[in-house]
């Protein structure tokens, strides 16, 4: 190795880094895969303890026991998103026939006016009863697949729930219980890592929720403006999507704007699609930086990519989670940043003790 330029072994030295980082990383989505129905309510339940701890910490405050806390805050949560769900679920329902009907006569519309290819659109839609019964074994052979799916998510979600309460009752343990198992010598560096990534991700669930959450009554108040049917679905349905960073808000605002289409015509359709952009706009360019300043500050890129990762890992779960676990990432290599990085060549070493 000596026979080799000193920046040629530098150079080595970071890829064998990178690779063992890069193995390392690997392997760990590897075990999370294969142990997902453990995993994932872990994850879950860390991103419903960051989001709910103010609440406990606060009940906490005025004297309630701390278990009971939890269970008044676990049980306010499910009733939150028990109702969020139900709220959602219901208006797509009363508006699923007029997004339908506004996609039959948007097709006889381009068959009207554009000839060939809306006579492909008509042939597509007149064998689609065909296609139906060509696949209709394949689907029906996946629907004891797809009860299971729902069974496992049901058991997640109960798990998840399960360790909120436990998380939030004995949060004052998880300190002590962290230098515990770090090894000799590092136990303050691994303390001060665990708090930087659970306020990193603390701050970007709250700044969500509350970025979610201004979105939902703006764009709701809009809808109700336009008479726009399922206005208050619509807002709940902007909430939830808030939670995957650009994606959701994306989908959400898509279907306000089928909605108003449906319902009210193109020209509402087209006010509602101002609306969402107005308030994408706002948010981008108000509420993050002024709600989110205190947190850690992440690029759109960087957030795509997250998203695009955990998408290809764990689908929908994953894209939920990719952004608060890269954003703890990022707390974790600000603080090792912070603490080894060379003192600026004008300070004074500190004094040996």
């Amino acid at each position: 190795m000596q026979l080799l330029p000193e920046p040629v072994r530098r150079l080595a030295a970071w890829c064998v880094v990178v690779l063992l980082v890069a193995a390392v990383g690997w392997v760990g989505v590897v075990l999370c895969g294969e142990f997902r129905m453990a995993v994932t309510p872990v994850l879950l339940a860390l991103l419903g303890t960051a989001l709910l701890g103010p609440l406990h910490r606060w009940l906490v405050r005025v004297k309630v026991n701390r278990s009971v806390a939890a269970g008044l805050t676990c049980v306010a949560v499910v009733a939150v998103v028990g109702g969020a769900v139900y709220i959602v679920v219901a208006a797509l329902i009363d508006t699923g026939d007029q997004i339908v009907s506004s996609l039959k006569d948007a097709a006889q519309s381009l068959v009207e006016h554009f000839g060939a290819a809306g006579t492909s659109l008509d042939d597509l839609a007149s064998n689609a009863k065909e296609l139906l019964t060509k696949f209709g074994g394949t689907a029906a052979s996946n629907v004891i697949s797809g009860v299971s799916v729902v069974g496992e998510t049901i058991a997640m979600a109960v798990l998840a729930l399960l360790l909120v309460f436990f998380f939030l009752r004995d949060s004052q343990h998880a300190v002590g219980a962290l230098r515990s198992l770090a090894p000799r010598g590092t136990a303050d560096t691994v303390e001060a890592m665990g708090r930087r990534a659970f306020e990193a991700v603390e701050g970007f669930m709250r700044g969500t929720t509350i970025i979610a959450l201004i979105d939902a009554l703006c764009i709701s108040v809009g809808l109700l403006v336009l008479d726009v049917p399922g206005a208050v679905g619509l807002g709940a349905l902007v909430f939830v999507g808030a939670y995957i960073p650009y994606l959701g808000a994306f989908l959400s605002g898509a279907v306000a704007v089928l909605v108003a289409l449906a319902d009210r015509g193109f020209v509402i359709a087209l006010w509602v699609l101002g609306v969402v952009l107005a308030v994408q706009v706002l948010e981008g360019h108000v509420l993050q930086p002024m709600i989110q300043s205190r947190t850690v500050q992440m690029h759109p890129a960087v957030v795509m990519l997250a998203i695009t990762a955990g998408a290809s890992v764990a689908g929908v779960l994953g894209m939920l989670l990719a952004v608060p676990l890269t954003a703890a990432a990022f707390g974790v290599a600000h603080e090792l940043r912070t603490r080894y990085s060379p003192a600026p060549s004008g300070a004074s070493a500190p004094p040996d003790s």
